[in-house]
């Protein structure tokens, strides 16, 4: 079929032009192309000796000879040079075909041929550069036309796609891709020869002959066009990227596991709670790292068993009767409408998809792999369940210090890439992460519990009682989360039907803190039976919080201790007192006396006290603050207070008023504004202040010690002065006689009338000043005789020839209790009575008797 030749065809590239010769040797046709080939324009050449007319002189006389020889009608073909146009008389190459011919007339002529050699050599030189570069490039080069079929592949192409590269001629690209990634890249191709702009690192997915694996490719598109500028096809450069992709993804497993472990180790081990580490685990792994899991702890280990570490997993062992027991403590599910206990462990028990449920008790069989990784203490892998829904799952013991304190099971369900062994290292280090911080939540529960044991011991047993005083309290320790504080409250009875009413706090936490709250609450009872004063309480208390601390048992070097330095001992004591733990603690001590109602107080850097009269609003006594316990060099400064009837007196520690978000004074203010009706039943004043103040409970301990003012009436008091001589003893007894008689004790008359006339006789003969008597009713009889002598009666066994020195042991074997105390005008000497129950009186046995002479 006729048609004329499109742009672009091979003429464009190669310079080809032709002229004739006629038989006289003189150029007869001279064509267009030559024109441009030798730049000579027809009438220039036309009629001329082609030899005078474009060759160089040198070779003219060899180019006549050749020129008859092919009028003589021999072909010839040959390189001749000639003049360039337009270029300085530089020199061309020309390839000419001479072939003989003959005019209408019968003569010889010749038809020539001319090629610019230059330009075929050029032509040359490319097509072997983007024939090296086709053939021989290590990447996929592909050719599609304009109608997107496949003109030429290179022999890397084929080696990918199988086959040779000829092969490929036609095909489209449904036959290499899939549906969805050949219409992705036939959408490309389109828009790139549309519009011309080049496509880089086209992301392509798909498989290769032979191979099951999938393989990643980037492609670069780019249009190419022919010599005249007009588009042809589209050329596509391959590289395959695989093993790019699986290192971008093992690079992006690394960052994810990273941030896996960076997470885990913020957010497992906030809570010091068993059950909520487990849990904190499971956040962590679901969804970041499995779809489902669970957590499986001994039971010896969350009731507390004292056993020796290890020896949960190693019950049962020896029996092969399976596992020891375990208790599911944590489950998750990132997965929608399945159990969060249904992972490929549990199916291996016996086909029970669910599993255990949360907080019931349960064994794995001996063999199964789930047994086998808490007996041998490594990653186990667990087959996956019959339907495969569950296909990849890793039993991981809990291993801390070298204990197996239970089991997390990681599973991943069907869409998701099994598990690796990059996977099983991660799994162990947040299986280990999370059983030490277990461990350690096990090692602290331990001691909060026996810190928590030792505290409740110490406090007050039951609801105390006290002469002229009901009484309320309240302990609040904190959670698990916290550690045991040394808070602590005490009622002491003393003589006199008088109490002492203590608060105090140990700075710290801890075992050592409630051990040492221990220590100060015995010190307090033992130095309130010496009926000192408040601040002499609180100075001797100061210097036994200041040997807490010391290591030897309190022997500090400063003249206490006492004793000589011996060579070398210096250098042991600094190293000790590198070690010594400074006991700091603040303590309030009030003594009430119902006679008189009058309180007194001496503060350690306590808190105030807070005292409410009837009708009146709640008010913070001012008590000097003084320093707290274990600071030493500071006296503490004593406040009386007469206190009305019916009064409310508070003494409370820091827990309740203080917490991380309000200040101390919002507090404070918030105590006195919930005491603004003491009239209620104490209990519920007790119950309502922790109900209403936002105590934050389980941050800190709470001790409350709340006492309403009952004085004693005054029909059960007797009091009278004596004179100083000898007929007061017989005074002393008639009184005594006459208000037993009134209370209706007469049960009681015959012994305190001889106790009394003793104490009176004594106080007589070595006291000085006036004699006071007085008797006091309440649950038991107080007498007390008081005179201005400073010396404190002592008792002591009588020898056989003394006639005195028997009273006191009277005092002692007739009483049930006697002593005797400063007071700041001399002393008081006095004896207690039970009061009669029905019962008869005690009768002293003769050894009794007899070891009074």
């Amino acid at each position: 079929m006729w048609q004329s030749s499109p742009p672009g065809s091979i003429y464009d590239y190669i310079r080809v032009a032709s002229f004739s010769i006629g038989a006289d040797g003189l150029i007869e046709q001279w064509s267009r192309r030559a024109a441009g080939l030798f730049g000579l324009e027809p009438d220039e050449v036309l009629g001329r000796d082609p030899v005078e007319a474009f060759m160089p002189s040198e070779l003219r006389s060899d180019a006549r000879r050749r020129v008859r020889e092919i009028l003589d009608g021999k072909e010839w073909t040959g390189l001749v040079p000639f003049r360039m146009p337009g270029e300085n008389g530089a020199r061309g190459l020309a390839e000419v075909y001479v072939m003989p011919s003959e005019t209408g007339t019968g003569e010889r002529a010749a038809l020539c041929i001319v090629v610019d050699v230059r330009a075929l050599r050029q032509i040359e030189t490319d097509l072997a550069a983007s024939q090296a570069i086709f053939g021989q490039s290590p990447f996929a080069f592909v050719l599609f036309g304009t109608d997107f079929t496949v003109e030429r592949a290179n022999q890397r192409f084929a080696t990918v796609f199988g086959g040779e590269a000829d092969d490929h001629r036609g095909r489209t690209v449904d036959d290499y891709l899939a549906r969805p990634e050949a219409d992705r890249l036939s959408a490309t191709l389109k828009r790139v020869l549309d519009t011309g702009d080049s496509v880089t690192d086209l992301q392509l997915t798909g498989t290769t002959p032979g191979s099951l694996g999938r393989r990643h490719w980037s492609m670069n598109l780019y249009r190419v066009h022919s010599g005249s500028g007009r588009p042809v096809g589209v050329a596509g450069l391959a590289t395959d990227v695989t093993q790019r992709h699986i290192a971008a993804r093992e690079a992006a497993s690394a960052r994810r596991n990273l941030a896996l472990l960076n997470e885990a180790s913020a957010r497992i081990g906030n809570s010091l709670d068993l059950e909520t580490t487990a849990r904190e685990l499971l956040d962590v792994a679901v969804p970041g790292f499995c779809d489902l899991a669970s957590v499986d702890l001994y039971e010896g280990l969350l009731t507390g068993d004292e056993a020796a570490p290890g020896s949960w997993g190693r019950r049962h062992r020896e029996s092969g009767s399976g596992s020891a027991e375990l208790r599911r403590v944590a489950h998750a599910s990132a997965v929608s409408d399945v159990l969060p206990g249904m992972v490929a462990g549990d199916a291996a028990r016996g086909g029970d998809m669910g599993g255990p449920a949360l907080g019931s008790v349960h064994r794995y069989p001996f063999r199964s792999p789930c047994a086998v990784a808490l007996r041998e203490g490594r990653v186990t892998d667990v087959p996956g369940d019959e339907p495969g829904f569950v296909h990849s799952t890793l039993a991981v013991p809990m291993v801390a210090h070298d204990i197996v304190v239970g089991l997390v099971q990681f599973s991943r369900t069907k869409g998701s890439e099994p598990f690796g062994e990059r996977d099983r290292v991660l799994a162990t280090e947040l299986a280990g992460r999370a059983a030490v911080c277990i461990d350690n939540a096990r090692l602290y529960r331990r001691e909060h519990e026996r810190a928590l044991i030792l505290q409740r011991s110490l406090l007050p047993p039951g609801d105390p009682e006290a002469a002229g005083l009901d009484i309320a309290c309240r302990y609040l320790p904190g959670n698990t989360a916290t550690e045991v504080g040394g808070d602590w409250f005490d009622v002491i009875e003393l003589p006199g039907h008088r109490t002492a009413l203590v608060v105090g706090d140990v700075m710290g936490r801890g075992l050592r803190a409630a051990v040492a709250m221990g220590e100060l609450r015995t010190a307090v009872r033992t130095l309130a039976l010496l009926d000192l004063e408040p601040g002499e309480v609180l100075a001797a208390l100061d210097e036994v919080a200041r040997g807490l601390g010391t290591p030897g048992g309190g022997d500090r070097g400063d003249g206490f201790g006492g004793g000589v330095q011996w060579p070398g001992r210096a250098a042991h004591k600094s190293r000790e007192a590198d070690l010594s733990e400074v006991y700091l603690a603040t303590c309030v001590y009030a003594v009430y006396d119902p006679v008189t109602r009058r309180c007194t107080f001496a503060n350690a850097g306590h808190l105030p006290p807070v005292v409410v009269e009837p009708g009146e609003p709640a008010l913070l006594l001012d008590v000097p603050p003084g320093m707290p316990l274990g600071v030493g060099g500071e006296p503490f400064e004593e406040v009386e207070v007469e206190l009305k009837e019916g009064a409310l007196l508070a003494l409370y520690t820091d827990g309740l008023v203080e917490s991380r978000d309000h200040p101390l004074d919002e507090g404070l203010d918030s105590l006195r504004r919930s005491l603004a009706e003491p009239s209620q039943p104490l209990e519920d004043v007790c119950d309502h202040l922790l109900s209403t103040l936002d105590t934050r409970h389980g941050e800190d301990d709470i001790a409350l010690l709340m006492a309403r003012v009952q004085g004693l009436p005054a029909e059960a008091v007797g009091d009278w002065v004596l004179p100083r001589n000898p007929r007061s003893v017989a005074r002393a007894r008639e009184l005594a006689r006459s208000r037993l008689l009134e209370w209706g004790l007469g049960d009681l008359v015959d012994t305190t009338e001889l106790l009394v006339s003793e104490l009176v006789t004594n106080a007589l003969r070595y006291g000085e000043g006036e004699v006071r008597l007085r008797l006091l009713r309440d649950r038991t009889l107080v007498s007390e005789v008081w005179d201005a002598g400073l010396v404190q009666p002592r008792r002591r066994r009588a020898r056989d020839t003394d006639e005195g020195g028997r009273g006191l042991q009277l005092v002692g074997l007739l009483s049930a209790a006697w002593g005797s105390r400063r007071t700041p005008r001399g002393k008081t000497v006095w004896f207690e009575l039970a009061l009669p129950d029905g019962e008869p009186g005690r009768e002293l046995s003769v050894e009794q008797l007899l070891s009074m002479y």
